[in-house]
Order: C-alpha cells, then sequence, then structure tokens
C-alpha cells in the first residue's frame, strides 16, 4: 500500500490539474461570453463549446424579451398615438403633484406648451378645478368639477382619478364650450317658438270667441274678423313651412340641384320677383352687376329664395322714397352679391346674432314675419360652400353680402 501511495498522489494531481484547468477554461469562455452579452447582445453566439445549453438558454430568453419589447413598443405607440388625437385633455400627476404627462389636448386646454414638470396648480390656474383635484388626492375617490371660465368664453369639465398603484393621479379635462351652447340654443329655439306661437293663438282664441258672441251675424265685423283670422292662420302656416325648411336643410335632406348659373340672370330674376312690391312700399329697387362675371355652381330656386328673403327685409324696414340696390361683384374664388338699402339699420349689438332663428331686431317686432328666413338663408349659402354676413350703419342702411364659389372645371 505504501508502494502505491505515491503513484495515487501523482494520479490526484493530474485529476485535480485537469479539472482546474477545465474549471479555468469554463470561467474564461463564460467571461467572454458575459463580455458580449453587455458589448454585443443582438449578435450573442449559441454554440459556444462546453456552455451551448447556457448560451441557447440565454438566446432564447432574449429572442422572448425582444419580442415582449416589441410588443410593449408597438402598444406605447398605440396608446401615444390615441392619447395625441384625443380631444379631451389627459394629464398624468405624480404623488407630489407634478405633472408627468400632457396630451396635446390639455396642452392647448390651458394654453400651455412645457406642462411636463410643473405643478398642477400652474398649469390649471383654476382655483375649483384644482380643488377638485386635490380632494381626490385626499380622500384617494374619483371628483368631478365644471367651470366657466368668462375670459376665454369655455366651459371646462375636470376628472380626476386616484391612481393607486403610484400615490398619484390622471386628470382628464372635457371642453363643454359646444355642448353648453348647444344646449343654449336648443332652450332659445323652445323660448322663441312658444313665443312666437303664443301670440297668432291667443289672437285666433279671441277673434273665435268674439264670433262666437254674435260678431258672426254683424255684416262689417264678421267678414272683417274671418279676414284676420285667415291672415294668423296664413302667419301659422308660413311659420310650420319655413320651421321644416330649416329642420330638412340643417339635416342635409334638402338636395341642392345644381347647375351652371349666371349671376347677372340671378339678380335680374330676383328683381323682377320683388320689383310690384318694392314699388309699392315707394321704393326703388335697382341692379348693378359686374361685366364678364364667371358662372357659379348653384340650385337657381334656393339662392333666388335668398334674394328674395333679403330684398323683403329690405322693403319692410326701407321708408318711403328710400333705395335698394343688388349687386354682383367678383370675389376671390368665388361670386359676391349683395344687397343695399338706405333702410333704418341695424343695431350694432344686434349684427351678430341676425342669422339666429327667431331673432329679430327689436324695431322690427312691429312686423310681420317669423324670423326665420335669414337663418334659412345662412344654411342655403353654406350648402353651396359660400358665407353671408350683414354690415349696417344704424338710421343709413344695411348691407347683406354673400359669396358662391365660381364653377371650376
Amino acid at each position: 500500500m505504501n508502494q502505491l501511495f505515491p503513484y495515487l498522489a501523482i494520479i490526484f494531481l493530474f485529476v485535480a490539474a485537469w479539472f482546474a484547468w477545465r474549471y479555468y477554461d469554463l470561467k474564461r469562455r463564460v467571461d467572454e461570453y458575459a463580455r458580449l452579452v453587455r458589448i454585443a447582445p443582438e449578435t450573442l453566439p449559441t454554440d459556444i463549446k462546453q456552455i451551448e445549453n447556457l448560451s441557447n438558454a440565454i438566446a432564447s430568453l432574449k429572442t422572448t424579451f425582444d419580442l415582449q419589447l416589441s410588443t410593449l413598443d408597438s402598444d406605447n405607440a398605440r396608446l401615444s398615438t390615441v392619447l395625441e388625437q384625443l380631444t379631451d385633455g389627459v394629464i398624468i400627476v405624480d404623488a407630489n403633484g407634478f405633472i408627468q404627462f400632457a396630451n396635446p389636448a390639455a396642452q392647448k386646454l390651458f394654453e400651455i406648451s412645457d406642462a411636463p414638470g410643473h405643478s398642477v396648480t400652474e398649469v390649471v390656474r383654476n382655483h375649483q378645478l384644482v380643488d377638485a383635484w386635490r380632494r381626490c388626492q385626499q380622500t384617494n375617490e374619483m371628483q368631478s368639477e365644471s367651470v366657466e371660465l368668462p375670459s376665454r368664453h369655455q366651459f371646462l369639465q375636470l376628472i380626476a382619478i386616484p391612481d393607486t398603484h403610484a400615490s398619484g393621479s390622471l386628470i382628464l379635462v372635457q371642453d363643454l364650450t359646444r355642448v353648453r351652447r348647444l344646449e343654449t340654443v336648443r332652450r332659445d329655439f323652445i323660448s322663441n317658438i312658444s313665443h312666437e306661437l303664443r301670440t297668432p293663438l291667443a289672437s285666433l282664441k279671441a277673434l273665435t270667441e268674439t264670433l262666437q258672441s254674435g260678431a258672426l251675424a254683424d255684416p262689417d265685423a264678421g267678414p272683417r274678423f274671418l279676414g284676420r283670422i285667415n291672415a294668423e292662420v296664413d302667419a301659422l302656416t308660413q311659420m310650420a313651412q319655413e320651421l321644416l325648411d330649416l329642420s330638412r336643410i340643417e339635416s342635409g335632406q334638402v338636395e341642392l340641384i345644381l347647375a351652371p348659373l349666371a349671376p347677372k340672370s340671378l339678380v335680374t330674376s330676383a328683381a323682377d320677383r320683388m320689383r310690384m312690391q318694392a314699388e309699392r312700399a315707394g321704393l326703388k329697387l335697382s341692379i348693378k352687376c359686374e361685366d364678364g362675371l364667371q358662372n357659379i355652381r348653384a340650385d337657381r330656386s334656393r339662392l333666388e329664395q335668398v334674394l328674395v328673403n333679403i330684398i323683403h327685409n329690405a322693403v319692410k324696414f326701407t321708408k318711403p322714397g328710400g333705395e335698394i340696390v343688388l349687386e354682383a361683384g367678383s370675389a376671390s374664388g368665388g361670386v359676391r352679391f349683395a344687397v343695399r338699402d338706405s333702410g333704418i339699420g341695424i343695431p350694432a349689438e344686434s349684427l351678430s346674432r341676425i342669422f339666429e332663428r327667431f331673432y329679430r331686431v327689436d324695431k322690427s317686432r312691429t312686423g310681420s314675419g317669423t324670423g326665420l328666413g335669414l337663418s334659412i338663408s345662412k344654411h342655403i349659402i353654406e350648402a353651396h360652400g359660400g358665407k353671408i354676413w350683414a354690415e349696417s350703419d344704424e338710421g343709413r342702411g344695411s348691407i347683406f353680402y354673400f359669396v358662391i364659389p365660381i364653377l371650376t372645371n
């Protein structure tokens, strides 16, 4: 046994040296692979001797990670696109009240270009909205607040939602200005139509009761009252028809029959229709049409309706001896039509509202009409791709303009 001991020792040393060499060789290969992972992870080898399984496993993990990262990048890009296109403002706030993210809509609503990094108070600048956000932070519950910003003529609604994961909050901001205006228009419409119907209906009721009380047998009063009833019924019929026309035009149910139309032919036709009425009112009606005007593409009957409506108003509110002039001239990309009168004019505070439904200037309240003609005219012109407006000098007359695009090949 003693004689074998030196041989066993030598064998042990050889085995130990072989394992040491294998260990250092493996360590060298692992260190080299780790270096490649750090400096060039996109080109990792998978066939390194003695660590093939490890390199394959890491390559598989890398492939899976790359796929997940690609999916995450795609989702982030999609979310970013959605947030950028949203018309509602989206703001992400951290636990300290500093904004981490604000989409373009939010920055536009609050008129700031670099919201991230600023506090909520600096960006929102409205104590009611800021208080709603603070209540959300304190109670950890969703809060909502609506405010009017008179200086900017805006209605904003803020919804603050707590972020339970990051201790911050998500703020959604909606611009309700258009919705509030539509609600105002709806209320005004109901109020106006109730007012407009009340007067003729009350008159019809009074006339009917008078006739029932014996006036029908009166040879003088009977026919006169029946004539007034007929006039009130005609006014109600006209209002119903104009409301129907306005509703159809606004909803796009009226199809325009577009065809080439000479501007001079249009103003001449409208003037011929209203000449007799103007002469009975003691007014002079004339035409001024620029030579060489290009044809427009329009619905003749509808545009003539617009001119007749405007001329009719001019006749009603121009004193005898006055003048009404129909004009047609060139404009940028179209033909500009105008109806100029020497009437009583329109107050400056009413000028911006005359195209609203049922709106009538106080001075015209004594006159007949539904207050729908100009609103219908506005929709007809806009349906042609044009625009309509008015200018007036109270006491000296008014000018109504509208522009229709020229016919293009």
